[in-house]
């Protein structure tokens, strides 16, 4: 029954990822918690982490494949973003593991980044596309170490891609054309996911999981029906996107992020 709620779960944040233009982290994780939690699961944080990771992995190369298809890839960049990133995520589960990251340190740090989110297509949907920019140079080494490294890091700590750092800092900060960027971020993070699921996987101790499919901090069991249906649901709603008014679309994911905050918040506060 699990295994199909999980389905069910990952078409709907698929659909709502392919309608916003997101990758799968900011929701495969918020429901991979909520759902170990209310099974009874005593501290889900690593194992929420490590399982939402692999989901952002298949995600990643799901879309890596539509870039590549689109003749919009960059493959040597996007290699160089995610083995660097791939030294954050590294740092990052240092963090994680330790007796300091419980429960309610990893909500207040998601539902922190949920809020920045929010804000980030509130205001997007208020300006509108202002900033165009269009430098086709190749991202250089230090701005991989700086992008990747905290691309990674935030990925070990919440279980996402780290797009949602990666993709402002090379576009706002870096002034990188806004469509080589996305494509650069996708690849990246196929690494950086996949480095943070092996890492949990094979290099650390067992933990208590939904399913008996699982090694390690990732429960495989739990994590692909999601994934598969984030699949699914992501064809369908990047269809829908071209159709639905993008400025509606930003307002309602800013007030989607914020709900996501406030039951996680709930959950453990």
């Amino acid at each position: 029954m699990e295994l199909l709620l999980l389905l069910v779960l990952g078409i709907v944040a698929g659909l709502v990822a392919g309608l916003f233009g997101l990758g799968g982290g900011i929701l495969f994780t918020p429901i991979l918690f909520i759902v170990f939690s209310d099974a009874g699961i005593a501290d889900p944080v690593v194992l929420t982490i490590g399982s939402s990771l692999f989901c952002t992995f298949i995600a990643a190369a799901g879309s890596s494949i539509r870039q590549y298809h689109q003749q919009n890839f960059y493959w040597s960049e996007g290699l160089k973003v995610g083995s660097l990133g791939a030294v954050g995520v590294l740092l990052g589960k240092q963090v994680i593991t330790s007796d300091y990251y419980s429960q309610q340190e990893f909500v207040i740090f998601f539902s922190v980044l949920l809020m920045y989110v929010a804000y980030m297509f509130y205001r997007r949907g208020s300006q509108g596309e202002k900033h165009i920019y269009l430098d086709e140079t190749p991202v250089t080494f230090k701005q991989s170490a700086v992008t990747g490294g905290l691309g990674g890091f935030v990925a070990a700590l919440a279980g996402i891609g780290g797009g949602g750092v990666m993709v402002p800092l090379m576009n706002l900060w870096y002034k990188k054309k806004f469509a080589r960027v996305v494509s650069i971020s996708s690849l990246a993070i196929v690494f950086i996911s996949l480095s943070g699921w092996v890492q949990l996987a094979f290099f650390n101790g067992t933990t208590e999981t939904l399913s008996a499919f699982n090694i390690g901090y990732v429960d495989f069991g739990a994590a692909f029906p999601l994934a598969l249906g984030g699949l699914l649901g992501g064809f369908v709603g990047a269809l829908f996107n071209l159709k639905i008014n993008r400025r509606y679309l930003q307002y309602a994911f800013a007030f989607l992020a914020i709900g996501m905050a406030i039951k996680l918040l709930a959950e453990v506060f």
